[in-house]
């Protein structure tokens, strides 16, 4: 099992939304991949609690795949593709790690 974790960084405000906005929209767009790439076996978004210090990461994508094969399928998927060119536009940072567990 192959576990990807991705942080993001947001700008303030990018593609006329807030950093709230931006961090919600990619939440509901990358969620909503596991019902088009099913190697997907669990993907879960959360976004830093507005407290929290200003230094933290904004996003926090945490997701699950049975190999390195099925980890790539998805990385080139049509649709996650979609939802990376969102980000990339929003995005001041980012941060990855996978690893097998």
């Amino acid at each position: 099992m192959i576990k990807h974790i991705v942080l993001f960084k947001l700008a303030d405000e990018a593609e006329g939304n807030s950093k709230a906005e931006n961090a919600a929209i990619i939440r509901q767009r990358l969620e909503a991949l596991k019902d088009s790439i099913p190697e997907i076996l669990k993907i879960e978004v959360a976004i830093n609690h507005a407290g929290a210090p200003a230094g933290n990461y904004d996003i926090m994508l945490d997701s699950e795949f049975r190999n390195l094969n099925d980890l790539q399928t998805y990385i080139s998927h049509p649709e996650h593709q979609k939802v990376g060119e969102f980000i990339v536009k929003v995005r001041t940072g980012r941060a990855a790690i996978d690893y097998q567990f």
